[in-house]
């Protein structure tokens, strides 16, 4: 199985409202509950009327489209990384999986998912 890097800084936020996301970024996810809006993006593009954030996170993901009759595949990949004591962020979208780790841990991370049998892409 395949692993993309991404090359971009993440920041994980809560946001007061929507209205300052740039939509036409790479990469943003948002997520939104009874109590928060939550956003992840790039870190360059976190929106003025941010809450709370936590910046310094790196991300991969599981490449191809994932059916969602697969079982398994994040799971393994979450127990490979807690066995090392590498914490996770997941967002998971129709097609795929995406793991976030802190900065300082990712190319460790990378490493252990290697040495795990995984093929690390650019």
């Amino acid at each position: 199985m395949e692993l993309k890097k991404i090359d971009y800084d993440f920041s994980i936020c809560k946001v007061a409202d929507y209205s300052l996301l740039n939509l036409d970024s790479e990469y943003s996810f948002v997520g939104k509950t009874d109590e928060e809006k939550s956003l992840v993006c790039i870190t360059s593009d976190v929106p003025s009327n941010t809450v709370e954030r936590d910046d310094g996170w790196r991300a991969f993901r599981i490449q191809g489209i994932l059916d969602f009759s697969l079982i398994g595949i994040l799971s393994e990949i979450a127990r490979i990384l807690a066995e090392h004591k590498i914490g996770i962020f997941v967002i998971s979208t129709f097609n795929t999986d995406y793991v976030l780790t802190k900065k300082e841990n990712y190319q460790r991370a990378l490493e252990v998912l290697g040495d795990a049998g995984y093929k690390v892409v650019e």
